[in-house]
């Protein structure tokens, strides 16, 4: 994994490389960044970095033996964990060894691969990804032997906000008592979602978005984009590299996500003079609540975002706003008034709250009704 294959971020790309060559390593780093930053790559970058004693803040030289490894994600001396759910394959307690090698194909496949696209490997339907104390004695077990070339071991634990708190306290005992040249790569989207005790126990690396520059010059050298359309994508991928692929091949997990949307909003709106509509929004609650629970939070944080582009629209912040409708007869701009500064605090609290009964495997169904019904009244209040 080239270093120089990697989009923006120069500034950590340089911090990363000179610690280590200086070997001022820490144990235990936590690298923090919204999806498709490249955290995960960069990670792997730094591993092999480390691992194969590379020099000049790059991934070549003369181990070319431990470079080839890394082509293959398969270096002996680096380990992953990761969300995993059961499966017909793995019908009970899944560790993350047990998928290694559809995780191998998803780095070197979507190397900005985000966590839903993970997970619609795994096929999680009604599942919720999470890190067990499973995979936390795997680490152990892992850790415990010395390394195959005599270096260093590395630990990288993506989304450790999926640590569950059994697997976190014992991941906690290992940062506190480390073994000898052992080094743990955290990275997560969700800073605040990991406890406390063992975001201390790292240094932090924050990633910041993407720029749209930087995007776009990657879709024209990457994918042969036309510039003026690499722009557009860039603009609306917000500083993720991985969304802009999705709307580029037009496979984006969202696709249908604004669809719903309209059919939840325009019913919410009707609601108000045609007591029928209660119906739709029934219907429509029962729709989403067939959907899986991480579809289904993924569809709300949607719902959130697109909430947050209508109440710009209404602020005359035109140049933050990047969302584009596809849906027949609904435009931004006339739904926009309805989302105002007495309205989206409220908004956006029930959809937040929606989204934590939800996570913590409430009857969805219930929880999405009530939330229309709520909508409602807040879609009208002035």
């Amino acid at each position: 994994m080239l270093f120089s294959h990697i989009l923006g971020q120069e500034h950590i790309k340089n911090h990363l490389t000179q610690s280590a060559s200086s070997g001022r390593i820490p144990h235990a780093q936590l690298f923090v960044g919204p999806e498709g930053s490249g955290t995960l790559i960069t990670a792997i970058a730094y591993a092999q970095y480390i691992l194969c004693q590379n020099q000049d803040g790059e991934n070549t030289g003369e181990n070319t033996a431990c470079n080839l490894k890394f082509d293959k994600i398969a270096h002996p001396d680096l380990h992953f964990v990761y969300p995993t759910v059961t499966t017909d394959e793995v019908k009970a307690k899944p560790k993350s060894i047990d998928f290694i090698v559809d995780w191998r194909k998803f780095i070197l496949d979507q190397p900005y691969g985000g966590l839903f696209d993970w997970y619609e490997i795994l096929g999680v339907k009604n599942k919720q990804g999470e890190i067990r104390v499973d995979d936390a004695q795997e680490i152990l077990k892992s850790l415990a032997l010395k390394s195959y070339e005599g270096g260093y071991k590395i630990m990288i634990v993506w989304m450790a906000d999926k640590l569950n708190t059994a697997a976190s306290n014992k991941l906690l005992k290992l940062l506190e008592e480390p073994p000898e040249k052992t080094i743990f790569l955290l990275i997560t989207e969700n800073e605040e979602d990991i406890i406390q005790t063992i975001r201390s126990r790292c240094q932090i690396l924050h990633f910041n978005g993407l720029s749209q520059s930087v995007i776009a010059e990657a879709l024209v050298a990457q994918e042969q984009v036309e510039e003026k359309l690499a722009m557009k994508l860039a603009h609306q991928a917000q500083g993720n590299f991985n969304k802009a692929l999705h709307l580029l091949h037009d496979d984006s997990e969202e696709h249908p996500f604004e669809e719903w949307f309209v059919t939840w909003v325009r019913a919410a709106f009707q609601a108000k003079k045609d007591a029928s509509a209660i119906h739709d929004l029934i219907t429509w609650s029962e729709k989403i609540a067939a959907l899986g629970r991480e579809s289904q939070k993924k569809f709300l944080d949607f719902c959130i975002e697109i909430f947050r582009q209508a109440l710009m629209l209404n602020y005359e912040a035109p140049s933050l706003v990047y969302f584009e409708p596809k849906v027949p007869k609904f435009q931004l701009a006339k739904f926009a008034p309805f989302v105002n500064g007495n309205n989206i605090g409220e908004i956006y609290e029930e959809i937040s709250q929606a989204m934590y009964h939800i996570e913590r495997n409430g009857n969805a169904k219930i929880i999405l009704t009530d939330l229309s019904i709520k909508l409602t009244r807040l879609i009208h209040k002035k």
